[in-house]
């Protein structure tokens, strides 16, 4: 990093952890004793996780632990670095991938309304957008990583490159076309890759058997009924409306060095069904909790996110969700996502004995490896 990033960094350092977890946050909601002592949140845990934000690995970090066992609700970092205030708890961010969870139920909604057959071909109702070559691709398969075909061409090779073209507008269905025009990676249903062009089909598949835009509908059927007053599809707009706290990227530099950019106001059009939301933690915790208690898809349609394809080496994705073992054996449903300046979770045991959002900050939202922030706060919130 340079030396004013470092200095910036610094001085919001100190404003960071004066108004941080280091005492409970504000309008932190603690359970009981008795019930923490035993399966309620570690709330001392979750406090370190989020300790001596900003650094050098995320600016801010919004976070929400529930469960059977109580709550537990802390924010620690900075809205900006210039300015150096607090984080807002209440900041809308970008969610990205979570946005397929979204997607998925869409589809299974209109799956159990009979607009849609999950083992029907995605051709035989995007004839004119899906070529002969990916005639075997079933609805399914979309949504499970499992279709075979290989991502969108977009502009740039690195970070300078996106950078650059933040501002371009893309077309969903010219992407689709994109990626169709190229070699398939597998045959549908035999590997499992994960990307986004299964849930950009899935958007097109949404407005053509509801003859509505892609947005309407997760509005209509989501976001309205459950109050989501937070959440919205930005469309073509780069930045994000309403309270939100700022989000930073790395870039390297010649020499070795790098410099910190804020990267707040950055459009998502090529992401779209698959990961262009802005929500808020509260939002987001309160779909993950309708979604798990069937109140968002009901009926058998709800096990198909709780079900992983048969026969497929290695998959762990299900229709929205992936399914990962915690040591201890409790296995967790979650979804990842990840914007630039951004990094989102949405996370629970099936039986929502324990649940978790974040969203953080992060300065390399990108970045190949995990963010350490996110994971003491994932260690922390999963920790028996």
């Amino acid at each position: 990093m340079n030396t004013r990033t470092r200095a910036l960094l610094a001085a919001a350092l100190v404003l960071g952890v004066a108004a941080g977890p280091l005492a409970a946050p504000a309008g932190a909601r603690e359970p009981a004793a008795a019930s923490r002592a035993h399966t309620g949140p570690d709330a001392a845990a979750l406090r370190a996780a989020l300790a001596g934000l900003p650094d050098d690995d995320a600016t801010a970090a919004l976070v929400r632990v529930g469960g059977t066992g109580g709550s537990w609700r802390g924010s620690a970092g900075v809205h900006d670095l210039r300015s150096g205030r607090p984080a807002d708890p209440a900041g809308r961010f970008r969610a990205g991938s979570v946005t397929k969870v979204f997607t998925a139920a869409v589809v299974l909604q209109l799956a159990g309304e009979g607009k849609v057959d999950l083992d029907g071909y995605v051709r035989d109702y995007l004839p004119d957008l899906i070529p002969a070559a990916y005639a075997k691709v079933k609805v399914r398969q979309l949504l499970d990583h499992t279709h075979g075909m290989p991502g969108a061409d977009v502009p740039g090779k690195d970070v300078h490159d996106w950078y650059a073209h933040r501002f371009d507008v893309r077309d969903p269905r010219a992407m689709v076309a994109s990626a169709t025009a190229k070699e398939r990676v597998a045959p549908p249903g035999e590997v499992q890759r994960y990307g986004n062009i299964g849930y950009t089909v899935a958007g097109l598949l949404i407005e053509r058997v509801s003859g509505d835009r892609y947005e309407n509908q997760v509005a209509r059927r989501i976001l309205r009924p459950l109050g989501l007053r937070g959440t919205y599809f930005p469309g073509a707009s780069p930045r994000i409306r309403g309270p939100h706290n700022h989000g930073y990227q790395v870039f390297p530099l010649a020499g070795g060095a790098s410099e910190l950019r804020d990267v707040t106001v950055w459009g998502v059009t090529e992401a779209w069904a698959a990961g262009d939301l802005v929500s808020t933690t509260a939002d987001l915790e309160r779909f993950l909790l309708a979604l798990f208690r069937g109140e968002v898809v009901r009926g058998p349609l709800l096990k198909e996110m709780f079900t992983v394809p048969a026969g497929v080496p290695g998959a762990t994705m299900s229709a929205g969700l992936q399914r990962y073992e915690v040591g201890d054996g409790r296995v967790l449903w979650l979804k990842t996502g990840g914007r630039w300046g951004y990094n989102t979770m949405i996370a629970a045991t099936e039986d929502l004995s324990r649940t978790l959002v974040y969203s953080v900050n992060s300065t390399d939202a990108k970045g190949l490896e995990g963010n350490p922030v996110a994971e003491r706060i994932t260690r922390a919130a999963f920790a028996r």
